[in-house]
């Protein structure tokens, strides 16, 4: 998806992005915009609205659909759209390269920048937005909300995680955010759930591991979705990526998921790397870790 939206940028003229920013304005207030507050929302003529909504359905940024009225609402293409033409207008980013990870919630690519950088598209709620919804406790105080807003919230709830969190905690760093995008530094090393770790790397990841969320909560934050599927393992160390649905230390719910991430980290390994991983109280490690007296833990048999 977002490879194409980035191989049309070129042709997109300043007009386009007004009629693309007057869609995004007017479903502020409904999901889909009535097209007859189009020239109102995007400050073009009902003519130019005209001619710009058939390029945009044409290139397939915005949809249409009837209803009492003839509603238009942005693609998630038209959203990558917007965010990128204000990427590139901050010249945070120069160009659009390869894939690094497409999942149900987000797709990160690499970007040229001073050097390669990674871009995160957020996506959810585009497709299951009633789950996303109910799980999400940033769209909790709002009856209406749309996927474009959830999109947003997750990838403000994970900026400001990673500005909280960087550098005391291995984490991404961040460099700039707009809309559902953030756009943080490349991660090196693979998923710990592709890594082929012998059982005493294994032991030795694990209290990597442990130490970065004690050092987050030390800084204010729980992940609450720790997995072997959001920790990249490298020569250098491990980094704890995946933050939007982190919650701050002095939330309601903070010790139950710190304990809820030590528990599902500590079940991978012993799922995997059975002979490296005895006996684990998450209880009681996450009370360590809240007491701030976490430093290592003895793993092996």
């Amino acid at each position: 998806m977002a490879e194409s939206v980035a191989e049309m940028m070129a042709d997109l003229e300043p007009e386009d992005f007004h009629l693309l920013s007057g869609v995004e304005q007017g479903m502020r207030f409904s999901k889909w915009v009535n097209r007859g507050k189009l020239p109102t929302f995007s400050g073009l003529t009902p003519e130019e609205v005209t001619y710009r909504l058939d390029r945009m359905l044409d290139r397939e940024l915005v949809e249409r659909k009837t209803i009492q009225y003839e509603g238009i609402r942005l693609t998630f293409g038209g959203y990558d759209a917007l965010a990128l033409h204000t990427l590139a207008e901050r010249d945070t980013i120069e160009g659009f390269g390869a894939p690094l990870g497409v999942g149900k919630e987000s797709d990160v690519y690499e970007v040229k920048s001073y050097k390669p950088l990674a871009l995160k598209f957020h996506r959810e709620g585009y497709t299951n937005f009633r789950e996303v919804h109910r799980g999400r406790d940033y769209t909790a105080d709002r009856e209406h909300v749309s996927w474009q807003y959830t999109a947003r919230k997750a990838a403000e709830r994970e900026f400001q995680a990673l500005e909280g969190l960087y550098p005391a905690v291995e984490v991404p760093r961040p460099i700039d955010h707009n809309r559902h995008a953030i756009v943080m530094e490349k991660i090196p090393g693979v998923e710990l759930a592709k890594a082929k770790l012998e059982d005493s790397q294994a032991t030795g990841v694990l209290d990597l591991v442990l130490r970065e969320l004690a050092a987050a909560y030390e800084n204010g934050y729980v992940h609450a979705d720790v997995s072997e599927y959001n920790v990249f393992v490298a020569e250098s160390g491990i980094t704890l990526f995946d933050w939007p649905q982190s919650v701050p230390t002095d939330h309601e719910n903070a010790a139950e998921l710190l304990e809820r991430d030590i528990e599902n980290i500590v079940g991978y390994f012993r799922r995997k790397y059975p002979g490296s991983i005895e006996a684990f109280d998450a209880r009681s490690m996450a009370e360590t870790v809240r007491a701030g007296e976490f430093s290592s833990i003895e793993t092996t048999k």
